[in-house]
């Protein structure tokens, strides 16, 4: 293996990865796309009728749910539903149809870091590998149920992730609708990859301070395509330092009236609870994590309508990772605290996010989240379903979606079972329809 001094500059290599991230791209898709693509236009009309209707807030038995084009245009009790003439008719007896998930917290450029560390990924990989692996990541998403994915943040991949939501929205490939972060933000020195204070190597996300630094790079990232701002508001600070808050006050003040004013919302990244506490003052619309929240933190949440996404999955992985033997093992300390944390945002009533972190752990395997949520820290299902539908939805100011109604996205998946009872029922993908096309059908 090389060492880094004998490597070729980032800089030389630009313009090398940018013209095979091209060619890789069309390449991996073509095969990735080729189920979507392989499959006949379908009716302009099609009548689902399953066991039961889940609209993104309750369970109706009986109902049925008509889609025309891209578009739902009826739901209600089967004898309400016509079809019109032509219109195809899909019997689904024992399933459940839902509003198409959507991931809260995820990064498609990322996979799991016991295959490979954080760090190469972000140093050794090339970019073309990187995409081409997303554009598997991608198809696994939106295969798994989930039709809308919030990236947050390309972890050292530039804004390969715009691209990759193009290529998305043109059908090169398939993959859920997403909403991306681009770069993220961070304070000089906070990030990584730290190695020898010797070498300057590639960061994982954009550093930026001060007033002229930030208002550039956020007007950077959102002309280059960043549907959101993601920001850093705390980290580790030197090679084994403890987490710190790293942006001022004013620095994230800055932050998100800069976004504002372009019609962006900012997410935070926060663990500690003076980052939550600037983060929450500046007006952030998620904060990410919060491992270390405190109940005063966690109120401040509340009344400032700033929703927690908890990322308990990644968490859990991580622990894993390091050898924590679940079920076996007594608790690690970062999981204990993890417990203590969400118990005192369930008391203050924070509203609550469903995101986790995949990337860390397998993509396609995003109902994690949802399983650990009930399972590990005492949510209901119908609570943790509302969440990754109707909840996300509006959280993310996604009014055309998250629910089973007329006129919105035909965003539709149909799952074995009741998952309002058992949240492991969406495991059991049956039926994955995007925009009215069928990408996975019984």
């Amino acid at each position: 293996m090389k060492k880094l001094s004998s490597l070729p500059h980032p800089l030389a290599c630009r313009s090398i990865l940018r013209r095979t991230l091209g060619s890789m791209l069309l390449v991996g898709a073509s095969i990735l796309a080729s189920h979507a693509q392989s499959t006949a236009p379908a009716p302009t009309a099609t009548l689902l009728r399953p066991a039961a209707v889940f609209d993104g807030q309750d369970r109706h038995e009986g109902w049925a749910v008509l889609v025309e084009n891209d578009k739902i245009t009826a739901v209600g009790p089967a004898a309400q539903v016509t079809a019109p003439a032509g219109a195809r008719t899909l019997d689904l007896p024992g399933l459940t149809l839902l509003p198409g998930l959507i991931e809260g917290h995820s990064h498609l450029l990322l996979h799991p870091y016991n295959e490979t560390s954080w760090n190469d990924q972000v140093l050794l990989e090339s970019l073309a590998l990187r995409v081409a692996r997303a554009t598997a990541h991608a198809q696994r998403t939106l295969l798994a149920g989930f039709t809308t994915s919030r990236d947050l943040g390309t972890e050292g991949a530039g804004y390969a992730d715009v691209g990759l939501k193009e290529a998305i929205d043109q059908g090169i490939i398939p993959g859920p609708r997403l909403l991306v972060a681009t770069r993220a933000l961070v304070a000089t020195g906070s990030y990584g990859p730290k190695l020898s204070v010797d070498e300057n190597v590639p960061q994982g996300a954009q550093e930026a301070d001060g007033v002229d630094g930030i208002i550039r790079a956020v007007r950077e990232q959102m002309g280059k395509g960043a549907d959101l701002i993601k920001v850093y508001a705390d980290y580790r600070w030197g090679p084994n330092g403890t987490t710190q808050t790293t942006f001022s006050q004013d620095e994230l003040n800055l932050i998100v009236q800069t976004a504002r004013s372009a019609g962006r919302g900012v997410v935070a990244h926060a663990s500690t609870p003076e980052g939550m506490r600037r983060a929450t003052l500046a007006g952030v619309e998620t904060i990410e994590h919060g491992d270390g929240g405190t109940p005063e933190v966690f109120e401040l949440m509340r009344k400032r309508g700033v929703a927690l996404c908890p990322t308990v999955a990644a968490g859990d992985a991580t622990a894993q990772y390091k050898g924590w033997r679940k079920g076996t093992d007594p608790m690690p300390a970062r999981i204990a605290q993890k417990h203590v944390s969400m118990a005192a945002a369930v008391k203050a009533g924070v509203t609550l996010a469903m995101g986790g972190d995949v990337g860390v752990f397998t993509h396609g395997d995003n109902a994690r989240e949802m399983e650990q949520l009930v399972r590990d820290y005492g949510l209901t299902p119908l609570v943790v379903l509302r969440q990754a539908t109707s909840g996300n939805a509006r959280i993310f100011h996604l009014a055309d979606r998250g629910r089973l109604a007329p006129g919105l996205l035909a965003d539709i998946v149909a799952v074995a079972g009741d998952p309002t009872q058992d949240v492991a029922a969406v495991r059991q993908i049956r039926l994955v329809m995007k925009g009215g096309v069928l990408y996975r059908q019984p």
